[in-house]
């Protein structure tokens, strides 16, 4: 595929999926996301179709059949569950986010998130059904039939939900037209692809859900017994001393005083950020339980998650969860004081860190050592921004332009880590305002009217969604993966449609649910 064939099509694969997000339900909208998700796959083997994988893929025909027949199968069985029981679309979403699934060839090992494709690609056929053939499997009511809760209250709709597409599809766009100049355009061809351009789609079939207390409770059991089992795996790992994957956190074991697992997931930290998203929903459920029965399962829950994130190691998932639970401190009793803790929490452990080596002293050096490596990443994605502050280097380009460009080439690098850093260095601040809005933008649709009372409905789903988008926002701080973490479009997309179904009360300070949306929709 020729470099302009290619960039053309990175473009339309992100400005289809941005208008997936910003177009009616219908039609048009439908069209959009088929198109976008038909663009996925030919961008992605004219970009790869003559590296080693595809080559071997390419030779291996009976495999190949084998694999489209198994896809179209699934597909099709999704299609129909989807169109029958709307609901379970996103119940299909949450449960397939942590997995990945090793594809070997060519003596590579790729980990995609087929299971989320496949889940995404379903409820885009769901929805073309619903609008080209509406007789097609009816929808059914079910267990999961709307819970109307509380009567509708009246008042003005909020600027926040109305804000966030455009200022989503804006990012997706922008990411894209900057591949354009990339020093590193296979890379950002494969992030468009892989994860905004799905990702996108997904969000638009998430947002439109009826997000009612019901399904909000089976969200919590589905990620709740999902993180149980996970643990479990984990724990086994750290008993045995045995990871199932992941050749490079096996050897870093071998020289560390320590034992790291990572469970079902390729990287401990991104277990670890997986765990703590999930104390923060179960603690959040805990903090306002009315049920004794409830609020005994849910303290046995979180006590089982913390002892399957100390088995991590990872500190970045330690902050970030911190973070999830001061967040919820602040609604459910005092941002004032809340804040007040988080100062001294972060002066105390400042001191440690100054305190705690002897010296006294802070050194570049040290504080790289103390950061495993993160600071000559964040001080060189710097120089790079410094070096092109207005447009940078291009999206998905940070690992080649820092070989490229950096002083100390023998200095291994990854990622950046840092997901501002990163965003600067490649996007320079035209991508850093849209990154800056969008998370300015999150916030606010999350948590207007927050503190207007005491949460009730699903008001507890929002103070639990806000509290996660933080916690992660802090995990990309120290890790990265904003965008390319799928757990982020799917908060992003409750959180608008809770804050576009709920109004508060003046008088009573009270949350209530809107209802007047039919009981079961289609995300078409």
């Amino acid at each position: 595929m020729s470099d302009v064939l290619a960039g053309i099509g990175v473009v339309a694969a992100a400005g289809a999926s941005a208008a997936t997000i910003l177009l009616p339900r219908g039609a048009l909208r439908v069209a959009a996301m088929l198109l976008a998700l038909a663009l996925f796959p030919v961008l992605i083997l004219g970009d790869q179709w003559h590296t080693a994988q595809i080559a071997d893929l390419r030779e291996d025909t009976p495999r190949v059949v084998a694999l489209l027949a198994l896809a179209v199968a699934a597909l099709a069985v999704l299609a129909y569950v989807f169109r029958r029981w709307p609901r379970l679309l996103p119940l299909a979403v949450v449960f397939v986010l942590p997995f990945r699934v090793p594809l070997h060839a060519g003596g590579d090992t790729a980990n995609l998130l087929v299971p989320l494709y496949l889940v995404i690609a379903g409820g885009v056929v769901a929805a073309a059904l619903r609008v080209w053939a509406p007789s097609a499997f009816q929808p059914r009511p079910g267990p999961l039939a709307n819970d109307t809760g509380p009567p509708a209250v009246t008042g003005p709709a909020r600027r926040g939900p109305r804000a966030l597409p455009w200022v989503l599809a804006t990012a997706v766009v922008l990411y894209s037209l900057q591949s354009l100049y990339s020093e590193d355009f296979s890379k950002a061809l494969q992030n468009v692809c892989f994860f905004l351009v799905p990702f996108t789609v997904a969000y638009a079939l998430i947002r439109d859900q009826e997000w009612d207390r019901r399904l909000l409770r089976w969200v919590l059991i589905v990620v709740a017994v999902e993180a149980v089992v996970f643990v479990g795996i984990g724990t086994v790992e750290y008993v045995s001393k045995e990871l199932f994957w992941n050749d490079q956190v096996i050897r870093s074991n071998q020289f560390h005083t320590y034992f790291r697992v990572n469970s079902v997931f390729w990287d401990p930290n991104v277990y670890g950020r997986y765990l703590s998203l999930v104390i923060v929903f179960a603690t959040a459920a805990l903090l306002w339980a009315r049920d004794r029965r409830d609020f005994a399962v849910l303290t046995v829950l979180v006590g089982v998650l913390w002892i399957g994130l100390a088995q991590t190691f990872s500190q970045s998932s330690y902050v970030a969860l911190l973070a999830g639970l001061a967040m919820l401190a602040a609604i459910k009793w005092s941002w004032r004081w809340t804040l007040a803790a988080a100062v001294a929490g972060v002066i105390g452990a400042a001191l440690v860190i100054v305190l705690v080596g002897g010296s006294g002293k802070i050194t570049p050096d040290r504080l790289n050592i103390d950061l495993s490596g993160r600071g000559n990443l964040i001080s060189g994605g710097l120089r790079l921004f410094g070096e092109r502050p207005a447009w940078g280097y291009g999206s998905g380009s940070f690992e080649e332009a820092y070989r490229e460009h950096r002083e100390n080439k023998d200095i291994p690098v990854s990622a950046s880590h840092t997901e501002p850093v990163t965003v600067l260095a490649e996007q320079g601040v035209l991508g850093f305002l849209a990154y800056a809005a969008l998370v300015v933008v999150a916030l606010w649709t999350m948590a207007a009217g927050m503190w207007r009372g005491p949460p009730r409905g699903t008001a507890i789903g929002r103070a639990a969604v806000l509290a996660a988008f933080v916690a992660l926002l802090v995990h990309t701080l120290s890790y990265a993966g904003f965008f390319e973490d799928p757990i982020t479009w799917v908060l992003l997309a409750v959180g608008a449609s809770l804050a576009s179904r709920s109004h508060f009360r003046p008088d009573s300070g009270h949350s209530y649910d809107r209802v007047a949306e039919p009981a079961v929709r289609d995300p078409a």
